[in-house]
């Protein structure tokens, strides 16, 4: 056993806890047996949700004993948004997605050895429930002012949307999984994020009426970024750990382009070196900032933990041979649709290919720069570039020898100097 509570807080993973140091000596001194629960109303976990399996995972290494809760009676129902009323997703889409939760929890936990992960469903227990016995031996514990001082519930009350009786009762069926969790295998803690702080202290209190016994809470603190800007958001969207919705390369790159301000603090979180080697890394970085050395640590660390190694270095690869420190060709179909996907780009025809396109039109096409003109400048220059080989003279056409396949088709990467990419999509 370690001391896992001061190394979760030396790592910033702690915002709120129940009695602090009653859960840090328990930690310490016992096996704990704790859950961190996810819902399907997503086909994939996201970002935030990764501080919850990482979390997790720190606590199992640990010692202590996880069981991962997969939502599938809260998934129909959706945790209160501020925003507004959920849309209620059909039975057999939040199944669908649960199956593919469940798969994506598994690769952060251990099945094995004498504190072995358990994947547990609260529709098994909700499911036996009836209305009346549901109000009568849970509901009847909860008091109605403690509900409503509830943040997300507070603000949706006082909104012209309001709120339903749906969602306003989502946090007794949190509360009750713990309740469930507690007497079935003696859980004694529940972790998540600060967000769901009033979600996690309803089942604490629920175990304290209706059994006796003292339980415990703790919440991670929601990750945010120095620029203001939302973690786990980019131009293009939320970045999702399943690599059907955001490639290895796309998800490579949002952490390669980690701000300075933000990479340490995300390294604590994120990476499972130890805060000493971390610490060298932070100031092997401080001295030399330009070589990003924290960056590059943050993505193969991230990357690898959540999509394996393979497809970390077909990442890199991919990103080195875009501006030219590698063969094009050498990359799969999969990864190079995705390291080309959000770069400017047009479309292009096969027959007009096959007839010989002027390379300027190609550029114009792409948007890389603004004119024929302009392309024939840097054609001149020596700094136009299709698939990494310098365009050698204006009369230049691109052929279909030139096309690169893509799962979405086929694709030709074009470069203005160094760093200005773009490219065409081959349409028939």
């Amino acid at each position: 056993m370690t001391d896992i509570f001061s190394e979760l807080k030396a790592r910033g993973l702690v915002s709120v806890s129940t009695d602090e140091a009653a859960l840090q000596k328990a930690l310490n001194e016992e096996s704990l047996t704790y859950y961190v629960g996810f819902d399907p109303t997503a086909p994939s976990l996201h970002m935030g949700n990764l501080v919850q399996l990482i979390t997790a995972a720190r606590l199992q290494k640990a010692g202590h004993n996880p069981l991962a809760l997969v939502g599938g009676a809260t998934g129909l129902i959706g945790d209160p948004r501020m925003s507004g009323e959920r849309t209620l997703n059909p039975r057999e889409v939040v199944e669908e997605w649960l199956e593919k939760i469940r798969a994506q929890v598994e690769k952060f936990l251990d099945f094995t050895g004498p504190n072995a992960a358990q994947v547990v469903n609260n529709y098994d227990w909700t499911s036996e429930m009836s209305a009346i016995d549901f109000l009568r031996d849970i509901g009847k514990h909860f008091p109605m002012n403690r509900m409503l001082a509830k943040e997300s519930v507070s603000a949706r009350l006082n909104s012209e949307a309001g709120i339903s009786f749906t969602e306003f009762s989502y946090q007794v069926l949190q509360g009750n999984d713990y309740l469930e969790l507690h007497r079935r295998y003696g859980c004694s803690l529940q972790t998540g994020g600060s967000d769901q702080w009033g979600n996690l202290t309803s089942g604490v209190d629920l175990i304290r009426r209706v059994e006796q016994h003292s339980v415990h809470a703790l919440a991670t603190p929601l990750i945010t970024k120095a620029d203001g800007t939302k973690f786990g958001k980019t131009e293009s969207g939320t970045v999702w750990l399943d690599e059907s919705l955001t490639s290895p390369y796309a998800f490579s790159q949002f952490w390669l382009n980690a701000d300075d301000r933000d990479v340490v603090k995300y390294l604590k979180v994120f990476s499972f070196r130890s805060l000493e080697e971390i610490e060298q890394i932070e100031a092997e970085f401080t001295a030399a900032p330009h070589t990003r050395l924290a960056q590059k640590v943050l993505a193969e660390d991230v990357t690898t933990l959540v999509h394996g190694k393979e497809k970390y270095e077909q990442a890199i690869a991919a990103a080195s041979a875009l501006f030219g420190g590698g063969e094009l060709a050498s990359l799969d179909a999969s990864t190079l649709g995705a390291a080309t996907s959000e770069l400017p780009r047009g479309d292009v025809s096969s027959t007009q290919l096959a007839q010989g396109m002027p390379v300027a039109d190609a550029f114009v096409a792409a948007g890389i720069v603004k004119s024929k003109g302009e392309a024939r400048r840097a054609i001149k220059d020596g700094g136009a570039y299709v698939n990494n080989v310098k365009v050698t003279g204006d009369d230049q056409t691109l052929t279909l020898a030139e096309v690169l396949p893509t799962d979405g088709g086929g694709v030709i990467l074009l470069r203005r100097g160094k760093k200005t990419l773009g490219a065409v999509d081959i349409i028939s």
